[in-house]
């Protein structure tokens, strides 16, 4: 068994011994399984969230900011629940961080292909190489931490799908 299959054969195990709410924040960190995957599973995180975002690009802006808020705010509590259950401060099955900094980046943006192609690709820039101050939001503690970097990813993304289309 590779190292990658027994991590995830650990969460396996975690996930059935986790009380109620332990099991809800698994499910939901790590986006309905979609963080065990063994390769690259913050990216098909971000993929993941591509759904969400064409059903945001459907409603208006203060239903679209009272989404991305519940959204960031279940994403801080279960990336901190599931932190605590698996022993890991930054666990990288839990993906539901970059779905929220995903959402955060796409949003407002006109929905085309065009725009969810440079959202994506300049967030998983930032999220990965984390420039200043990206990496520094990264090192505040808990859930906030995990949720947080991928936060400030979304809002340098954001602004820059910005530019490129006003130029």
């Amino acid at each position: 068994m590779s190292k990658s299959q027994s991590d995830k054969f650990t969460i396996w195990s975690i996930f059935r011994k986790a009380d109620f709410s332990g099991k809800i924040s698994l499910t939901l960190s790590t986006w309905f399984g979609t963080g065990l995957l063994s390769v690259a599973p913050g990216t098909f995180g971000t993929i993941a969230a591509v759904p969400l975002v064409f059903g945001l690009a459907c409603l208006g802006t203060v239903s679209g900011v009272f989404i991305i808020a519940m959204v960031v705010a279940v994403a801080i509590w279960a990336s901190d629940r599931s932190q605590e259950l698996l022993g890991n401060d930054d666990p990288s099955e839990v993906v539901i961080d970059e779905v929220a900094g995903f959402l955060l980046t796409m949003f407002l943006l006109p929905p085309s292909w065009l725009t969810l192609g440079l959202g994506f690709i300049l967030f998983r820039v930032f999220d990965i190489f984390k420039p200043y101050p990206i990496k520094q939001a990264e090192k505040l503690r808990g859930g906030l931490g995990i949720v947080m970097d991928d936060l400030v990813a979304g809002i340098y993304a954001h602004l820059c799908v910005r530019l490129i289309l006003f130029f």
